[in-house]
């Protein structure tokens, strides 16, 4: 004996076969459609432990360690830091959130793993600069510079210099400013090294008149900034300056450091410039 369905489908608290209605077949769950979505960015965890007594952030401690590096690091590199930059690509969000509170923009270059923070610019009598700038001097703003220039027209993966190469790029201010071979070769070597602290330059272990360009260059130093560099550098050479007087528009440079009064001088240093940019 065979029996017949005579359940009405319209009629309120009965069900339909799943399989014939959506074409989902027997047995598989539909529902996944439904489910909600984790969050990639910014995600707030849940309750946490107080770092210490009077702890009351909101963040979790990846963030805020994130933050704090962000905030006393001239960068963030993935290439030097890898946990770092996942923790501020994880936390983006929540952080770009902290820093416009005080002012900062994130950058992150995505391609090149790194990550600065830059001062934002408007008018205002109640807002203050949070970033401090270390001194520069002319030469090294000179020599990154070059440096960003020589490695966006570099076709290699891997941009590698000499110091050799590095004079050659100063070839032009010796002809007009400075004629003293040894104190001009002595401002170089100076440049060399400060952009090596900058991580700009990257000194070879096996040979220490080699270096790599770091890509960190590319990213902290925008086609603005060297554009404004490119027009100062051209005045600096048509006045015929001894070196002292080039300004560096630091707070679109994104390369973070200590802080440094801007007419600090080196007296230890016989040829230390009597004024110094801020980068």
């Amino acid at each position: 004996m065979t029996s017949t369905d005579t359940t009405d489908p319209n009629t309120p608290g009965t069900s339909t076969d799943t399989a014939v209605s959506t074409g989902t077949p027997a047995g598989e769950f539909a529902g996944y459609d439904d489910l909600p979505t984790a969050a990639t960015h910014g995600r707030i965890d849940g309750p946490r432990a107080p770092r210490f007594d009077g702890d009351v952030s909101a963040m979790p401690d990846r963030a805020c360690w994130a933050l704090q590096n962000l905030l006393t690091r001239r960068h963030v590199s993935g290439d030097r830091n890898p946990q770092l930059w996942a923790w501020v690509t994880e936390y983006q969000d929540v952080l770009r959130s902290r820093l416009s509170e005080l002012d900062l923009r994130l950058r992150l270059v995505d391609e090149l793993q790194v990550a600065f923070v830059e001062q934002a610019g408007y008018e205002s009598r109640w807002g203050r600069k949070i970033l401090k700038r270390e001194t520069i001097q002319t030469y090294d703003a000179i020599l990154a510079l070059h440096l960003a220039k020589f490695l966006r027209s570099s076709r290699e993966e891997t941009a590698i210099i000499t110091r050799e190469e590095i004079h050659e790029m100063f070839a032009g201010v010796t002809n007009t400013i400075d004629r003293d071979l040894a104190l001009f070769d002595k401002r170089i070597e100076r440049a060399i090294d400060k952009l090596e602290e900058l991580d700009f330059l990257r000194r070879h272990r096996d040979d220490p008149d080699t270096f790599t360009v770091s890509p960190v260059i590319t990213a902290v130093m925008t086609a603005s900034v060297i554009t404004d560099l490119q027009h100062q550098f051209e005045q600096f050479i048509g006045a015929g300056d001894t070196g002292d007087d080039l300004a560096v528009d630091a707070d679109s440079a994104g390369a973070e450091g200590n802080s440094a009064p801007a007419d600090q001088s080196d007296s230890t240093d016989e040829y230390s410039d009597d004024e110094g940019d801020e980068w």
